[in-house]
């Protein structure tokens, strides 16, 4: 009889163990997951806080327009000021941010302090999107820093068109700020005499700038006649840039923006086609060179390889007109979705 009572008296305090362990561990277990979700519930509380950019926010709170940042590298004498004006008209109406990139002493190339600093700055500053970035810069990738990259757009020129105007707006300045004084104003030697008397200011290599431009930030880039750095700018302007367009074709370029992008480039035809300011900066006097000139300037390697990278991008832009297009060239390409399944 004792032995009985015994045994009922351990079975049932074992029970009483067990329920008390299994109250305890629950508990304990709420208190974890209620810390582990708070800082979420938070998050979404606060509208002012999310980061588009954060997988936990989900694809529903990610607006591609709003979030939308271009990048305009933009090569000197390409007819980009034109471009850029437009988008500062602009702006305010379509509500986007333009914001030029001003580098000391013009230089082309950022210091790896400022790469850091300036990719950071693009991708995280919300207040400025949706934002038009420019400036004369060599182009950056941005994913050397494990960053999410902006849309590159850019233009190129024939080379020796934009040399020539280079030339000659370092003589006789623009349209544009007709009162300030260029470096060589005064300097009446005309681009012809310049090759003939074989001077620095028509050097051939001073061609040499819409390669580097599109190889980028790497020392090879900026040695002149460099066939790595010809290849690396191919190899962006078709991998790393959403549009390239050509000065002699600025209405087709701005045309394709604005069909593609318009949360920025919406209005910027017709504003180029029926304002003054489709060719802001025209140089004051400039004198084409003669058929002797060009046939010497034809001559140089640099010349050559800079001809190859804008008939390089001469054809792509050709083929993303063409492609704008179904094959009548009368109706805009269009997809859809079908066979969806399951159903």
């Amino acid at each position: 009889m004792y032995r009985k009572i015994t045994i009922k008296y351990w079975f049932f305090l074992a029970i009483i163990c067990l329920v008390t362990c299994a109250s305890y561990w629950l508990l304990w277990s709420e208190v974890r997951l209620e810390s582990a979700i708070k800082p979420l519930n938070k998050l979404s509380r606060s509208s002012t806080s999310v980061d588009p950019h954060n997988s936990l926010t989900g694809v529903d709170f990610f607006d591609y327009d709003e979030q939308l940042v271009v990048l305009y590298n933009r090569v000197p004498k390409t007819g980009s000021t034109s471009f850029v004006n437009i988008a500062y008209d602009l702006c305010k109406k379509n509500k986007f941010h333009v914001l030029h990139i001003n580098v000391t002493a013009n230089m082309h190339v950022l210091s790896l302090p400022n790469q850091i600093t300036f990719v950071r700055n693009i991708t995280k500053w919300h207040q400025m999107k949706p934002a038009l970035y420019h400036g004369h810069m060599a182009f950056l990738d941005f994913s050397k820093f494990q960053i999410s990259k902006p849309i590159y757009i850019n233009i190129v020129r024939k080379p020796l068109d934009r040399l020539v105007s280079y030339y000659y707006f370092l003589r006789y300045g623009d349209n544009y700020r007709p009162n300030l004084i260029r470096k060589k104003a005064g300097n009446k030697i005309t681009f012809d005499e310049c090759v003939e008397l074989k001077q620095a200011d028509c050097d051939p290599k001073n061609m040499w700038l819409q390669i580097p431009f599109f190889c980028g930030q790497a020392a090879e880039c900026w040695e002149p006649g460099s066939k790595w750095a010809l290849e690396q700018a191919k190899r962006n302007l078709v991998n790393e840039y959403f549009l390239v367009g050509v000065t002699e074709q600025m209405d087709n370029f701005i045309d394709l923006l604005e069909r593609s992008l318009p949360r920025i480039f919406q209005g910027f035809r017709e504003y180029y086609q029926h304002s003054n300011k489709s060719h802001l900066r025209q140089t004051t006097s400039k004198i084409p060179p003669r058929e002797e000139t060009i046939g010497e300037i034809m001559k140089s390697k640099i010349w050559q390889m800079e001809d190859e990278l804008y008939k390089f991008a001469l054809m792509q832009f050709e083929f993303n007109k063409r492609k704008l297009t179904v094959p009548d060239n009368k109706h805009l390409q269009k997809f859809m979705y079908e066979k969806i399944r399951p159903k």
